[in-house]
């Protein structure tokens, strides 16, 4: 069986597409089965290099051979191989080529290699100084730009990426970094008619809010765009009285005025809490939440809660603020 399979892994640099064509289908095959997996995994130095170079043949084979390694980048030892490989780098040079007919997978794979402290720093840049970020820069800018609407969209996925980034701290910075401005462009994508989009924008958002400490100034630049993104999606959805929307800027105010869907996805409203309280554990926080007549939301959105995961976020935000020391419980007919 291994000799089969080296000959296999050979025949991927067949001079003969038809021999290539047939070698790489049953690699793929092959990649869908952990059996499969663990015995190609064997062959990872040949394997690896030969695939990530069919990644620029034409789709017929391009397409197989980038199946083949979202399906191996599954695998963390695999990965670290990869990114070792700098297959990070022929993504996404190949991804940005006009002629790309592959660039859903290519998204993926790279989804799969940012899962890995080693496959972030990579994506990142780290360490290149004229270079640092201008993947990221791309890929938001590829994710803001897509429409989300059409039947295919490559790069809904790269939601995902950015919240695996957004895991560590370097990511963070360059995602708040206000002369980039990457999350405010993100942020805009709350609304998405796409669900893993919409995941991804609160994954991102929320593990931003974990710098709030130091860069809440960056965070509360964007309110125009943040607060509605945290406070909609848990604002329940009863129409709100003009005096409740007369303390609330227009974006939230106009929304909350008339009928709505509301956020079905009990996990983007648990972010969205957790999001506001990393936010209002800061004083200044405190005082924009207030200004907004955030309170008065979250607490009208949580009458309409029935999710336990989701009540106990509210519960855990209603506490803060009522325990803040020198913060004022807001007048209210309802109590969490």
């Amino acid at each position: 069986m291994a000799t089969e399979l080296e000959e296999l892994v050979g025949f991927l640099s067949s001079p003969s597409p038809q021999i290539t064509k047939a070698a790489v289908d049953i690699v793929r095959g092959l990649t869908g089965s952990d059996d499969g997996l663990r015995s190609l995994a064997n062959y990872d130095k040949i394997l690896l290099p030969s695939l990530s170079r069919l990644l620029g043949a034409n789709k017929e084979i391009s397409h197989p051979a980038a199946e083949a390694l979202v399906n191996l980048s599954q695998n963390s030892s695999l990965a670290a191989k990869m990114v070792e490989m700098e297959m990070i780098k022929s993504a996404m040079d190949i991804l940005y080529k006009p002629d790309c007919s592959i660039g859903g997978l290519l998204v993926m794979l790279l989804v799969n290699l940012t899962q890995w402290d080693a496959g972030i720093t990579s994506l990142l840049q780290t360490g290149d100084e004229k270079m640092q970020g201008l993947y990221v820069m791309k890929l938001v800018r590829s994710f803001c730009r897509s429409s989300g609407e059409a039947s295919e969209d490559p790069f809904e996925h790269v939601g995902s990426i950015l919240v695996n980034i957004s895991k560590q701290e370097a990511g963070r910075s360059l995602l708040l970094d206000p002369k980039r401005g990457l999350l405010k462009q993100i942020i805009r994508q709350f609304d998405s008619t796409s669900p893993l989009r919409r995941k991804g924008v609160f994954g991102t958002v929320r593990n931003c809010c974990f710098e709030a400490k130091s860069q809440l100034q960056n965070l509360l630049l964007m309110s125009e765009f943040l607060w509605p993104a945290l406070l909609l999606p848990v604002a329940g959805n009863k129409i709100y009285r003009e005096e409740d929307t007369s303390k609330m800027p227009l974006e939230l105010s106009s929304v909350l005025s008339i009928e709505r869907e509301a956020v079905v996805d009990p996990e983007i409203r648990v972010q969205a809490l957790e999001a506001i309280y990393l936010i209002v554990l800061q004083e200044a926080g405190r005082h924009a939440f207030w200004s907004v007549n955030g309170a008065r939301i979250v607490q009208l959105g949580y009458e309409d809660e029935e999710d336990p995961k989701v009540m106990e976020a509210y519960e855990q935000l209603g506490s803060l603020l009522v325990n803040s020391t020198g913060v004022e419980e807001p007048s209210t007919e309802t109590s969490m």
